[in-house]
């Protein structure tokens, strides 16, 4: 495994914990600043694997196959935009700070640190509050909260549209903040945020006064009526003990949203709120009420108050039953194997996409979106679901010899080896969608 670390061990650990000093963090230029997030990726699943096997040996439950590989395909749609463009909120800040700044601070002082790390705190509370009593950005942000499990897999359920909306609540700062600072601080904000999506943890003491922690962002993933709009820190819950929205977890937490969506198909879940949103400001009359269906909450209805009734939210409590369709082994161990190799496909597509053209990678990432959509429909014992993976399986043998063709011409009996394998792997696929599914199928009806 340390080959495939970019970072020491113990230096990925520790970034993930905001455990990190200002002089290992500042840097001169933001040319110098390394990709925070993407150097993280193995020890996110590091400490994946951990709780999931924590959570094996007790058999508790606390992963499922579909909802887990759901939370990461969304982690990896998330990131596709990366592959053509800058972050918008880096490139903005950017620009403002070149254009609008009224002093710059020294980038090598640990004042300027230190209140960047409030700064960018304090900008990602009031973003996360809006984010969910502002009906459009609710559309982007409703995508980390909508998976019914609780995991360190949840973390990675990330919006595609989410960084668009975000963006604007850091640019203050681009005032006298050095850009290369606030994006170490922006990236440290988000991978704190990683490793308290688990429910292993339940307090952590006197630090529960000050930092965010598992316990209060438990209650921030509720849908219990006492969690709801609660709890929007990052990093400081003081921010919520401030501005009055901090709950403490009093009750066992029911996850997920108060309407769950009851699907594994990642794509629909990274846009269904979205496409609702519109056609609601379509069919609504009148000007001030189209205006409040995008800018009052998303229980916002007119009549009633900015953020909706409390009466509204169904009343849960736990346990409460899950969206769990149920799998064959030989399904769950198919998609498994599958889904890894297409995880291994996305990170050469994000290694090697320099050398690479803007087409051939567009239709990779068609082909990625296409496939995790397939996994979803499979989860969802969907009846298309064996016409997906058909033609999923086919135009991956087509993608495979396309760039057998492109690439690794000259590379001779290994690459036909490859080659041999990819047709041994689709004709397993085949016997799968007409055989397995329909046994599956059979069982179901018993």
């Amino acid at each position: 495994m340390a080959s495939a670390l970019k970072v020491p061990f113990q230096v990925g650990m520790r970034r993930l914990f905001y455990a990190v000093t200002p002089n290992e963090t500042s840097f001169s230029d933001v040319k110098d600043v390394p990709p925070l997030t993407d150097e993280s990726g193995p020890f996110f699943f590091v400490l994946i694997f951990l709780e999931l096997a924590i959570s094996a040996y007790k058999k508790d439950g606390k992963y499922r196959l579909g909802d887990s590989v759901t939370s990461i395909s969304a982690g990896v749609i998330s990131r596709f935009p990366l592959l053509f463009l800058k972050a918008i909120s880096l490139v903005s800040y950017m620009w403002v700070h070149e254009h609008f700044k009224i002093f710059e601070l020294p980038w090598n002082s640990q004042w300027t640190w230190w209140l960047c790390f409030l700064g960018v705190d304090l900008g990602y509370y009031w973003f996360h509050r809006l984010a969910h009593e502002v009906n459009f950005m609710w559309a982007a942000h409703q995508v980390h909260h909508s998976s019914e499990d609780y995991n360190l897999a949840t973390a990675l359920r990330q919006s595609v549209l989410q960084s668009y909306t975000s963006w604007v609540f850091y640019l203050p700062l681009a005032l006298f903040i050095p850009p290369q600072i606030f994006i170490v601080h922006q990236e440290l904000n988000i991978l704190y945020q990683f490793w308290i999506h688990t429910q292993y943890i339940k307090s952590l003491g006197p630090l529960e006064y000050i930092l965010n922690t598992p316990s209060h962002h438990r209650v921030h993933h509720g849908r219990n009526r006492y969690c709801i709009d609660k709890n929007y820190a990052g990093t400081l819950i003081i921010w919520d003990r401030l501005f009055g929205t901090f709950e403490a977890e009093n009750e066992e937490v029911v996850y997920g949203l108060t309407h769950p969506l009851n699907t594994f198909d990642p794509n629909y879940v990274q846009f269904c709120h979205a496409k609702y949103t519109f056609q609601r400001f379509l069919d609504t009359n009148g000007i001030k009420n189209k205006l409040g269906v995008l800018f009052c909450g998303p229980g916002w209805d007119e009549g009633k108050p900015r953020t909706g009734l409390i009466e509204d939210i169904p009343n849960v409590k736990a346990p409460h039953p899950k969206y769990d369709p149920k799998h064959s082994l030989i399904v769950n161990i198919y998609a498994a194997v599958h889904f890894t190799v297409l995880l291994i496909m996305n990170l050469e597509l994000v290694t090697q996409k320099g050398g690479l053209s803007q087409a051939l990678i567009m239709c990779l990432l068609l082909y990625i979106g296409f496939s995790l959509t397939c996994f979803g429909k499979i989860f969802d014992n969907a009846p298309e679901a064996v016409y997906y993976e058909i033609t999923r399986c086919a135009v991956s043998l087509l993608l495979d010899w396309v760039m057998c063709f492109l690439k690794y011409i000259n590379q001779g009996s290994s690459r036909k080896c490859q080659v041999t394998t990819d047709i041994i792997l689709y004709k397993y696929s085949i016997h799968y969608a007409t055989v397995h599914n329909q046994e599956e199928k059979n069982s179901l009806n018993q």
